[in-house]
């Protein structure tokens, strides 16, 4: 891939200071969802249904036939005439007994009834099913105890969709639900997106690999395989590259390298040390930074921008520049990085939503940032309650690890009482 590289007079001028745009959370994350907008997915191919957890959906798929295809009964009971059950007790002859899959099905006479399992085909002339627990049955007599309205407990041919209808449109994500569809249309292959891939940059000489003894100012790359499983969750295929070095030279090897895929996330190097270099080696490619923070803890310096491809100002590469400190990384990864390989994944885009959970300890923190903070969430049923783990600011690993979710602290709050219901993000 060509990148064009800016002319030398890009003095080296913290980027910052050039192009510094910090923007509200709310703000940033509307950014983000405009670009995703007007991405697609790449390539298609057919696989089959039971490999297709995950992925999202390429083709529309419509109903073979008319859903149910018969008058289903909705209960187990006596399906049976409404009519000849409007007036409680009434006594029925019992003709006949339907379980599900029957291919032999009686045609009531007024005062008969069938003896009826949930799922079978309601008889023809029948127009209600009445629940065994509203019934006694004695030999081939059936008394009915309750009236009956027509309609009652039975699921009318082609009620759900009609043949033809398209239950699902391309960007809709397969789960269990769409699975269950699919198949019951009688679809064992489908056609669905390719995966993404998405580039993983780890930057800074403090930085080593996994398999390597660390020296005593050192730490491993922690953030490249917390990303990989970020990225695997969303559906995308995450492509590792070599650490980049504090090095001008080498960064750009590597930056180029990453702009190969759909998306490059880069850990580190984008706050405003002396040696965080890559805001400066982006601006050398000619990138348009479309912010360079937002007013979040974790995570503010966060960068989202895009390269030119090859000279073409239409097509791009997007990029994140997520901060280096690992708690950092793993929320901006969710709160901007997600929308991005849904879009690239082609799937429709989801707005973000938190649920809520009563505080358990009070939360005093300072205003001016909406805060993400490390939480546990517990209780059973209808009774979560949520509090904060223990943690040593944004870099404590061991406190991501025992935390399930993050609690939203707005930017206008420093206290929140325990007891009151608080936003939370899940994990």
């Amino acid at each position: 891939m060509d990148f064009r590289l800016a002319p030398s007079y890009h003095r080296r001028v913290a980027v910052s200071e050039q192009l510094s745009t910090v923007l509200s959370f709310e703000e940033a994350r509307r950014v983000v969802e405009e670009h995703a907008a007007e991405l697609h997915g790449n390539g298609r191919e057919l696989i089959p249904l039971l490999d297709a957890a995950g992925r999202v959906l390429a083709e529309t798929l419509a109903a073979d036939r008319d859903f149910p295809p018969f008058p289903r009964a909705a209960r187990d009971g006596y399906a049976l005439r409404a009519a000849d059950a409007q007036q409680a007790p009434a006594s029925l002859d019992v003709v006949a007994e339907i379980k599900a899959g029957a291919a032999q099905l009686p045609e009531l006479k007024p005062r008969q009834a069938a003896a009826i399992m949930t799922g079978a085909a309601a008889p023809d002339g029948s127009d209600a099913v009445v629940m065994v627990e509203h019934t006694t049955r004695a030999d081939d007599r059936v008394r009915v105890m309750r009236a009956v309205s027509p309609g009652e407990n039975i699921v009318p041919a082609g009620s759900e969709a009609r043949r033809g209808a398209k239950l699902l449109q391309p960007g809709a994500r397969l789960g269990y639900a769409e699975f269950a569809l699919a198949a019951a249309i009688g679809r064992p292959r489908v056609l669905v997106y390719s995966k993404p891939r998405v580039a993983v940059l780890a930057t800074g000489d403090e930085v080593v690999d996994v398999d390597v003894s660390p020296g005593l100012t050192q730490i491993r790359n922690s953030n490249s395989y917390s990303l990989a499983a970020q990225i695997q969750s969303a559906g995308a295929e995450p492509v590792l590259l070599p650490i980049a070095p504090d090095e001008p030279n080498r960064l750009r090897e590597l930056l180029a390298e990453g702009f190969e895929a759909d998306l490059l996330l880069i850990a580190g190097g984008v706050s405003m040390g002396k040696y965080d270099l890559v805001e400066q080696a982006l601006s050398e490619m000619q990138a348009e930074f479309l912010f360079t923070g937002a007013l979040i803890q974790p995570g503010k310096p966060i960068v989202f921008g895009r390269v030119p491809c090859g000279g073409d100002t239409i097509s791009c590469k997007y990029f994140f520049g997520l901060p280096g400190n690992p708690i950092s990384t793993m929320v901006t990864f969710e709160l901007f990085a997600r929308p991005m390989i849904d879009a690239l994944a082609g799937a429709t885009a989801r707005k973000l939503a938190f649920v809520h959970a009563r505080l358990k300890t009070t939360i005093k923190t300072k205003t001016g940032l909406k805060r993400f903070l490390p939480a546990l969430i517990s209780g059973e049923f209808e009774q979560s309650e949520v509090e904060l783990v223990k943690w040593q600011g944004s870099g404590d690993i061991a406190s991501a690890a025992r935390a399930n979710c993050f609690v939203v602290v707005p930017p206008d709050r420093d206290r929140i009482e325990a007891g009151e219901w608080v936003p939370v993000l899940l994990r």
